[in-house]
């Protein structure tokens, strides 16, 4: 078992006095077998209440919501986890999806029917053409490995590019550039693996690791899986590994850009600057 502090701040800079409308946020990891949640404080300023939620992927939400004009909005979450997601390799998969292509049961493709949508075909596919350079029908593998085939070109063929803006590039625009943020990766994998008639979703959360280009102090991006006899398991492209101990989702969803870890609006003067920092901290 590992135990990690998660300090995530948040900081809004308005030109001036504002009304802040409700926000939403999702900064509460998500707990299970392989994670427990020892301790958390969320302080906000200006002073909000809380209405905390569970939403329809199990995702902890709490809605903030003010009665005062400022012209700051600071948001500070402190979690103290333990984690124990030791041994990521450890899992069985059902004997009939070991190996690729496979089909899920019927009980399960009603609920993962949503899971399988990508984003659609057209007559220049460039998705098609590019997963063909990483797997060819007729080919047997097995699924664990075509996923992690699949991590690892994603981590090695496309640079990584830090990108402040909100949003995530189409999968034509990742596979154009040749760049993309973590959830820019993320997000190809997941439309490649839902093209090739897996469930993917995306994750938000966070990634303990060393200062650098890939880590510089942000929430993290990934994608998870649902391999039958396993459940959801985690890839992260951007690194090209099985996620594990380092990685701690906070909130899964069919679409990127529904799990943002704040959204909210205000009414006021135009222009707001924002200054976010994140620190994973290994503890003893």
């Amino acid at each position: 078992m590992q135990r990690y502090k998660i300090l995530h701040r948040t900081y809004y800079n308005f030109s001036g006095k504002v009304w802040l409308e409700p926000h939403t946020l999702r900064l509460r990891p998500r707990e299970g077998h392989e994670l427990r949640i020892e301790s958390s404080d969320l302080n906000i300023t200006p002073s909000a209440s809380l209405r905390w939620y569970r939403d329809v992927e199990d995702n902890s939400v709490a809605i903030a919501t003010f009665d005062s004009h400022t012209d700051q909005l600071i948001i500070e979450s402190e979690v103290i986890i333990q984690q124990f997601n030791e041994a990521p390799l450890d899992f069985l998969v059902a004997d009939y999806a070991i190996n690729y292509p496979f089909s899920y049961k019927d009980e399960d493709m009603a609920v993962l029917s949503p899971y399988m949508n990508t984003a659609g075909q057209t007559a220049i596919d460039p998705l098609t053409d590019w997963i063909s350079t990483i797997w060819q029908p007729g080919e047997l593998i097995q699924t664990y490995t075509l996923l992690q085939r699949l991590s690892v070109h994603i981590q090695q063929s496309l640079g990584y590019q830090l990108r402040e803006e909100p949003g995530v590039q189409s999968v034509a625009e990742t596979l154009s550039r040749g760049t993309a943020s973590c959830r820019d990766s993320a997000f190809l994998f997941m439309e490649a693996a839902r093209r090739l008639g897996l469930a993917a979703r995306f994750v938000s959360g966070y990634l303990r690791a060393e200062p650098s280009m890939v880590n510089y102090g942000s929430t993290h991006a990934w994608a998870e899986v649902f391999l039958p006899g396993a459940g959801w398991k985690g890839f992260d492209p951007t690194i090209g590994q099985v996620v594990g101990t380092d990685h701690t989702a906070v909130a899964v969803a069919r679409l990127p850009e529904s799990v943002p870890p704040v959204a909210g609006a205000f009414i006021g003067p135009p222009g707001a600057s924002l200054d976010v920092g994140v620190w994973v901290t290994e503890l003893k």
